[in-house]
Formats: C-alpha cells, structure tokens, sequence
C-alpha cells in the first residue's frame, strides 16, 4: 500500500471541504480551489480528517493514490497558509519592480521583460534584486516561478541570471591560458 496514500489530511480550522463525487472543493482564507479526482478513488471526510482510499491493487490505483493524497494535502494547505518561492537576480543592472500587479524585469536586453500576473498569483518585490512569487496552488506558483527564470537562467562562468533562492548553481573554470 502507498505510504503516503494512507496517511490522513488534518483539516485545519478555518477550512471547508466540500466532496461532491469525486470533485473536491477546499474553500479557506486565503481562497477557494477545487479539483476532479479519478473516479476510481474514494475520497471521505471524517472528524476533521480526510482520506483517499483505492479499491484493488492494481498498477493505476496504486500510482493515483499517492498522487491524489499529496494533491488534497496541498490543497488544504494553499487555502490556508499559501505557497510561496523566492527569485534571486544576480548580475550587474538586473533588477525587478512592480509596474501595477505585473512585473517588470531589466535583464541585460535591449528592453525591459514585462510577466503579466496570472489570477491566483501575486508579485512582491522586498527589493530589486528579490522576486516572490505567491499564491494558493502550489503547481501555479512553481510553474509561474520556473516561466520567471527561464527568461535568464543562471549561467555556469559568472553565475549571472536568475535563480531560486538557496539554489546551488554550479561554476566552471575560466580559461585555462590565464595567468
């Protein structure tokens, strides 16, 4: 059985949870997020708990359980802490700003990098050279955070672009004639 799969989801206090069938509705402060889960799957809410459970052994009820476990769990905890991710530019004259609620980079072209800011998601700023990327479901905001940093990605001489906040970028030597 999947170790993750059988573990129950706590429901904190503040949250909803709605079960029509197999489309599940978490509503909380931060937002409300809903999603349709295989029908194979059942998915029950208990004392504050809930839990999925699979009907047989097969190969595609045992790879969905997990899935579908870990999925409800974000849920639950988007609506009611959020997830966030950190961007750090590194670079000569690279620097970030809010122009509105979108986000307006200089990254060593010609022109500014204007990312509109998807519903969901919010920008902030701390300072120039920090993105934060915040939002309620957390494969939003890592795919909107990974669309970021593909605009410059870290390069391995000088370490120049953007990376995730705590990532290890790996460097290369210069040229060997150097003296």
């Amino acid at each position: 059985m999947s170790r993750i799969g059988k573990q129950p989801i706590a429901i904190p206090a503040g949250v909803e949870v709605k079960i029509d069938g197999n489309t599940v509705t978490v509503k909380g402060p931060k937002g409300e997020t809903s999603r349709t889960f295989a029908s194979i799957l059942t998915i029950s809410q208990n004392e504050g708990v809930l839990t999925v459970e699979r009907p047989d052994d097969t190969r595609e009820s045992k790879s969905l359980h997990g899935l579908s476990r870990t999925l409800l769990a974000n849920m639950v905890e988007g609506v009611s802490n959020g997830f966030s991710k950190k961007l750090q530019m590194v670079g000569v004259g690279y620097r970030a700003a809010l122009k509105g609620k979108d986000l307006e980079m200089q990254l060593g072209y010609s022109h500014p990098v204007l990312v509109e800011c998807p519903e969901g998601i919010e920008f902030a700023c701390p300072s120039q050279t920090e993105i934060v990327v915040s939002g309620i479901s957390k494969e939003q905001v890592g795919q909107v955070a990974a669309n970021i940093r593909k605009w410059r990605k870290p390069e391995p001489y000088k370490g120049k672009g953007i990376r995730y906040e705590g990532e290890n970028v790996r460097r290369k030597a210069g040229k060997a004639g150097k003296d």
